[in-house]
């Protein structure tokens, strides 16, 4: 009873702060000039890691099993892997892209504290197959790839909006690979002006970290879906049976694989690349969400009606 106490004032916490967090974004986007109050939003951020840290902890010890076994944990697990990105681009200074992981953190923490997963929020006895070791090392590189693939999608589809409502011929992202580029375009440019030269330095920004986010997702993909082959041949005989969850991790894989592929040739970064990542955006929520709504396959442990993987 006290765990469960304890679980409730944490998740709706967490919930109230980045709620918080979010509107003060806002009143700060909508009136800069009044007030800034970055530094109290950050660590308003910061005390919603501890939150959902403390949550995971409690369940835990109540559950006597990492919190990772049903949709409404691995939900909880996405928005500690959020707030986890969010304190790093925290510490360097990006609030860019801290205001993606903080936007995400609301979106899954909202969706957590809803009604719909009410039926799941009482841990349950593992069924056979997730009682493994692997249990850890599959799932949670998997939400963490999750974390990451998202808010570097986001990113990219932030650098495409951007990219084309700029007016005029000012410049690709391809040429503007350092200050001084930039300094130089838009120096020859006819309609030089602070503004323009803030969205240079906005659109390397999200060029520049959507690119490292993302590879570092596809590094937890990877292994996520290495060691759940392992995982899967122990459990099943089979390392592979193209079931609906392991299908569409492969198609996120491949997705994600050409986006980096597109990387490598200098001619198709930027407004290129982005539009494969932002496609790759729609194939994690497919994944991740998508198959666990239809409850089919041997991963229907993650379904609203019952247990998760």
């Amino acid at each position: 009873m006290i765990f469960e106490t304890l679980e409730h004032i944490l998740t709706h916490i967490s919930f109230s702060i980045v709620l918080i967090v979010i509107t003060i974004r806002m009143i700060n986007l909508l009136v800069t000039e009044i007030t800034k109050p970055y530094d109290l939003a950050e660590k308003a951020m910061i005390t919603t890691f501890f939150c959902l840290t403390g949550l995971l902890v409690t369940r835990w010890i109540y559950s006597g099993h990492l919190p990772l076994s049903d949709l409404y944990e691995s939900v909880i697990f996405l928005s500690w892997s959020f707030s986890i990105i969010h304190i790093v681009a925290y510490l360097k200074k990006k609030p860019n892209l801290s205001t993606i992981t903080a936007s995400s953190t609301l979106f899954t923490q909202g969706f957590a504290t809803s009604g719909l997963l009410t039926q799941i929020h009482k841990p349950g006895i593992l069924v056979p197959a997730l009682q493994s070791e692997w249990l850890i090392m599959h799932v949670s590189m998997m939400i963490l790839s999750y974390a990451a693939l998202l808010c570097g999608s986001l990113l990219s589809a932030a650098l495409l909006v951007i990219t084309f409502r700029r007016p005029g011929d000012v410049f690709t992202i391809d040429e503007i690979q350092d200050r001084n580029e930039i300094i130089n375009i838009l120096g020859n440019s006819s309609f030089f002006s602070a503004k323009n030269y803030y969205k240079a330095q906005l659109l390397q920004q999200l060029n520049y970290w959507s690119y490292r986010v993302i590879s570092l997702g596809f590094l937890f993909l990877t292994i996520g879906i290495i060691s759940g082959a392992v995982w899967a041949n122990e459990a099943w005989g089979s390392y592979w049976s193209w079931d609906p969850k392991e299908t569409w991790a492969f198609i996120t894989w491949i997705i994600f694989a050409i986006y980096l592929h597109i990387r490598t040739n200098k001619n198709f970064r930027g407004a290129n690349s982005a539009i494969v990542a932002t496609l790759g955006f729609l194939i994690i929520w497919i994944c991740y969400f998508g198959v666990n709504l239809l409850g089919l396959g041997l991963h229907s442990y993650g379904s609203f009606t019952g247990m998760s993987s």
